[in-house]
């Protein structure tokens, strides 16, 4: 029924294992040990995808976990007061996604997955360590995903993916870094995006459905595992996208096709250009959006 429903929704008391407990500072350090992590480090919390405001070094797990849960270093790249961020990879990031119990095996046996998906549908499992105070951009996942917040509180934002058309879109990520004060000069139609939002507490589990916007930020130093699966048919997906987030195959060549009609167009003079990209706009609509997102766009 979780789902079916295609919502976001947060839950509570399901068995995540001894990590809730046992994932301390000092626990992570000492099991993570000397492996070397790639990790973001910014001079601001606000960290942004599409300008990249961040760089990326290696530290060892150890020696990242215990800078991650301080607000002042001793040690740093930029400045004493960087925030961090692990996402976690695969052995090889260009091929193979993150997997947990391959990358922290002694870690991973604290953790239980939990039991939403076939286990031919797995995809991937990220751990997601983040300094306090840090927010990452808003952008959505073409999988269905499951956050896991282990130790830490963290908000999640969230807006439907029939709100896309408010959410000034590059790629799979919003424009809109600061969704808390927006620049509503650079973004007016930001305002019409319904906002949704949660605080997760240790031990929480929010279901977020592929599609879904998601923006997050450590309310204090926290520790997640997204674990993402394909819940569309296999052949659906890129197979050589270990991250997993390239628009399935059939979106793409979509969006590509899109593409070269509005290349074609170019070919018109400009009132005749806006006259038939308002015909293919509401041949889109007519077609292929559901009857209650048509109904949003025309203010129903």
């Amino acid at each position: 029924m979780l789902i079916k429903n295609r919502k976001p929704t947060v839950l509570k008391g399901v068995p995540l294992g001894p990590c809730v407990e046992k994932w301390t500072v000092e626990y992570l350090a000492k099991m993570g040990g000397d492996k070397e992590v790639k990790i973001h480090v910014s001079t601001v919390p606000q960290m942004d995808f599409l300008h990249k405001n961040f760089i990326y070094r290696t530290l060892t797990f150890n020696e990242f976990v215990q800078r991650a849960a301080s607000t002042e270093h001793t040690e740093f790249f930029i400045t004493k007061d960087e925030s961090y961020y692990l996402r976690s990879l695969g052995e090889d990031a260009r091929k193979e996604p993150a997997d947990l119990s391959k990358q922290f095996p002694e870690l991973s046996a604290d953790f239980q997955i939990p039991p939403f998906f076939e286990p031919e549908q797995f995809f991937s499992s990220v751990f997601r360590i983040s300094s306090p105070g840090l927010q990452l951009w808003t952008h959505y996942d073409v999988m269905d995903n499951l956050l896991a917040q282990v130790t830490g509180r963290k908000r999640v934002v969230l807006y439907s993916p029939q709100d896309a058309l408010h959410l000034y879109l590059a790629g799979d990520k919003s424009e809109v870094l600061d969704i808390d004060f927006p620049d509503l000069e650079q973004f007016p139609e930001f305002v019409k995006a319904l906002r949704y939002e949660c605080i997760l507490e240790p031990g929480d589990l929010l279901f977020i459905p592929a599609l879904w916007f998601h923006n997050t930020l450590a309310l204090e130093f926290g520790v997640g595992v997204n674990v993402f699966w394909r819940h569309l048919p296999l052949e659906s997906y890129d197979k050589k996208d270990p991250y997993g987030n390239k628009d399935p195959l059939a979106a793409s060549r979509a969006l590509q096709a899109v593409e070269r009609a509005l290349g074609v167009l170019e070919e018109l003079p400009d009132d005749y250009q806006d006259f038939y990209a308002r015909r293919m706009v509401l041949r889109i609509q007519s077609k292929a959006y559901t009857s209650q997102l048509t109904e949003r766009v025309q203010g129903k």
